[in-house]
């Protein structure tokens, strides 16, 4: 009887607690969510697009190889100041120099040919055939005033017939003699007429070639073109390298560019001269400055990403920001002095419109609003809240429209 009552006992006891556990778990259910709040106030905002790039001269000089060969002398080093005309290094040129001769040869007897070409043939025949045309019209003239003395002489019977003849005979063979050397001359007139064409196609051929090789031989000696850094020296004595191989870059590395890739979404933001900041992994602690340049024209697909390229002048007279590193940046594109200012996290979209929850007499209340400028925290409300509104920020339970809260306001 004892035991039956002890049990009873037990069982009360355990239901009261359990009725007391769905008690209190009903009243914590029915208690208002907490929510943070936070006070919508004025501050200077500035919207930024952050982003990497690229260091790179603005000027730079890119010495090529123009021909393979042999690096005879290096006579710098990489890194150091150079000055306008101070000699970089030196290419084995023999080979060039030989063909450079040869073509030389070559453009002197295709000049000769077409000379001779444009001047009727060769200068030795014409005037071979010049002589001998002469002496053929003096030959016909003689004959002509002979035959012309002979017929009065015979019309005084002091002259033969067979003499007359015979020198009719001779008249009509140097008559003959005569044409065939002016035919002769016609003939190598149009023969020659027909070799210029060929032989000026000939000279212009062969001085694109002697250019060519003179450029070449040019190139063999890298010279500074301007005062400035050799900041790229790929090269040392005894390399070979074939032609289009950068042998040394050099620049005045006092200003230099950034290229930017900038995620096209953001592209609609930019605008020339807005102010820049770059970064550098190596020199953490310094900030280098400077404008954007003239905005992208086109798309273009770097990796996994859709970018536009903008190229920045930067500021870099200590002459530490080197070529071709990667740096990040950050470009200035909207500055506001005095904003209404409310946290992005704050900050609902749906369908295109934002709002946000207002707090007021222990509820929160949808609110529609339009933004401005954004920073990295905090957007810009042109329109739908006032200075000193409160606005809830996310919570893990869903908020709606006029639901009861209870505010946690931030310091």
């Amino acid at each position: 009887m004892a035991e039956k009552r002890g049990r009873k006992g037990i069982i009360s006891v355990c239901t009261v607690l359990v009725v007391a556990a769905i008690v209190a778990a009903a009243a914590l259910r029915a208690r208002p969510p907490l929510v943070p709040v936070v006070k919508v106030a004025r501050e200077d905002l500035s919207a930024r697009i952050s982003s990497n790039g690229k260091v790179e001269p603005i000027s730079p000089a890119i010495a090529r190889a123009g021909f393979p060969a042999f690096v005879s002398k290096v006579l710098a080093t990489e890194g150091q100041t150079v000055r306008r005309g101070q000699l970089i290094l030196t290419l084995d040129a023999a080979d060039i120099r030989s063909q450079l001769a040869q073509a030389r040869a070559d453009l002197i007897t295709a000049q000769t040919d077409l000379n001779n070409a444009r001047a009727g043939g060769p200068p030795d025949q014409i005037a071979q055939l010049e002589g001998d045309l002469r002496a053929a019209q003096l030959q016909v003239a003689s004959l002509d005033r002979a035959g012309k003395a002979l017929q009065s002489l015979l019309a005084q019977h002091a002259a033969t017939q067979d003499e007359v003849s015979q020198n009719q005979v001779s008249l009509a063979r140097a008559r003959a003699n005569l044409q065939a050397l002016e035919a002769k001359k016609q003939l190598l007139a149009q023969l020659a007429a027909s070799r210029v064409e060929g032989a000026s196609l000939r000279v212009s051929q062969m001085q694109d070639t002697v250019r060519s090789l003179e450029e070449k031989v040019r190139s063999a000696t890298v010279i500074a073109p301007a005062s400035g850094i050799l900041y790229s020296l790929p090269v040392r004595a005894g390399d070979y390298v074939k032609a289009g191989d950068v042998l040394a870059e050099m620049a005045d590395l006092r200003e230099v560019r950034v290229r930017v890739f900038v995620d096209e979404p953001d592209l609609g933001l930019l605008a020339p001269d807005q102010p820049v900041e770059v970064t550098w992994d190596a020199k953490p602690d310094h900030v280098w400055t400077g404008l954007t340049g003239q905005t992208p024209k086109q798309v273009v697909a770097r990796g996994m990403r859709s970018v536009g390229e903008i190229l920045c002048s930067v500021d870099n007279d200590h002459l530490d920001l080197l070529p071709n590193t990667n740096v990040q940046v950050q470009i200035l594109v909207a500055q506001r002095r005095g904003a209404l200012a409310v946290p992005r996290a704050a900050v609902r979209e749906s369908g295109g419109q934002h709002f946000v929850f207002v707090f007021a007499g222990q509820r929160v209340y949808r609110r529609d609003i339009a933004v401005g400028i954004a920073s990295s925290s905090k957007y810009e409300v042109l329109q739908g809240l006032a200075e000193g509104d409160l606005v809830a920020e996310p919570v893990e339970q869903e908020l709606r429209d006029r639901m009861k809260v209870r505010p946690l306001e931030a310091d």
